[in-house]
């Protein structure tokens, strides 16, 4: 694997390793995630710059400095990046008490289990267990990662 720095604004290729690719850009904090999946490697990175979104993430350091998935390209941060959407944690012991945590500043608020549906979970994911979540939406199918981090009651 190839060491390289965590540089805003790049684009990283994921190798879903069933002969598709995806493709997330490096935020200040975290990842944007594109809806795309090529068959082969992407040469023009401008098609991301109208590409709709399935999610942003944080990954682990070693996915992006070990080179797990290597930088291909660079793009400026669209407008809309500037501020990511809130995200929610859950109480493993008390599972009735959830809390907001937004990535932009840090803070964190307590909330409703109704005001966190849809949301993200405040989570930081390893490489292979994102493979897998972009493989089952291209797939149709649940992802259990996922399912595992939806609120529980």
């Amino acid at each position: 694997m190839k060491r390289q720095r965590r540089t805003t604004g790049s684009i990283v290729e994921i190798d879903l390793k069933d002969g598709n690719y995806c493709y997330a850009q490096i935020l200040e904090e975290g990842l944007v995630f594109f809806d795309l999946r090529t068959k082969g490697h992407l040469s023009d990175f401008e098609v991301l710059s109208d590409c709709s979104v399935l999610f942003f993430l944080s990954v682990y350091r070693d996915v992006i400095s070990q080179g797990k998935w290597l930088k291909v390209g660079k793009l400026p941060i669209r407008k809309e990046f500037e501020v990511l959407p809130m995200q929610f944690i859950q109480d493993n012991l008390n599972p009735d008490r959830f809390e907001l945590y937004d990535p932009n500043t840090g803070e964190i608020t307590k909330t409703t289990k109704e005001k966190v549906i849809g949301l993200e979970p405040a989570a930081v994911w390893e490489a292979n267990h994102v493979e897998d979540r972009l493989r089952d939406h291209y797939d149709d199918q649940p992802n259990i990662w996922l399912e595992q981090l939806k609120p529980q009651v």
